[in-house]
């Protein structure tokens, strides 16, 4: 089922029970089955496999959404980015060279680029969750070794391979991450 007002460019190839919103814009070069697409959002060159695309998100270019893969609404998925059985919260933005696997990601966090959450011990073969809440940033080239929480508004350092949780409010970084600072409050937040 496709809404009205939504455009889609050739080649893209839907299968299965995928359904599209209004307004959407899908195309060209998407491969979407089992699907769930909301009104007035994007899909560009990307594949889509039981994924749930809330109202306004983005997805794409070259973006691979697997089973469980859920974007609220006016997330965006960017560039070579692959998701699976995780959750990407409202605004929230991962916008390229990224694995997130596994993983609940707030409102409005944005995630830089080359982020992995490390998602399996292959000694206990448990696969364990990365929990991301609100407003934090986590900084390019990080490792999230689940299980682990990233507090609020908390940033992880460049480079920063993250094995405990981190509290809100705090910077970390380095290998293993530690604290170097509480993050400034922004203007206006009294």
């Amino acid at each position: 089922k496709v809404g009205p007002d939504t455009v889609i460019h050739p080649p893209t190839f839907l299968h299965g029970d995928t359904r599209i919103g209004q307004g959407c814009e899908i195309g060209p070069g998407a491969r979407i089955t089992d699907s769930r697409i909301a009104d007035g959002a994007t899909v560009t060159f990307s594949v889509l496999d039981k994924a749930r695309v809330g109202a306004q998100a983005q997805v794409g270019p070259y973006a691979y959404l697997r089973p469980g893969a859920r974007l609220a609404k006016g997330a965006r998925v960017g560039t070579f980015v692959e998701v699976k059985a995780s959750e990407i919260g409202e605004g929230s933005k991962v916008p390229h060279l990224s694995y997130i696997g596994d993983a609940i990601i707030g409102r409005d966090v944005n995630v830089g680029a080359a982020t992995v959450t490390v998602n399996y011990d292959p000694e206990t073969k448990i696969k364990a969750k990365t929990v991301i809440h609100d407003g934090a940033k986590i900084g390019s080239d990080t490792m999230l070794i689940a299980p682990v929480k990233v507090g609020k508004r908390a940033v992880t350092g460049a480079g920063s391979v993250v094995t405990k949780d981190v509290p809100a409010e705090t910077v970390v970084v380095g290998n293993p991450a530690r604290p170097l600072r509480k993050r400034k409050k922004p203007k206006g937040d009294g």
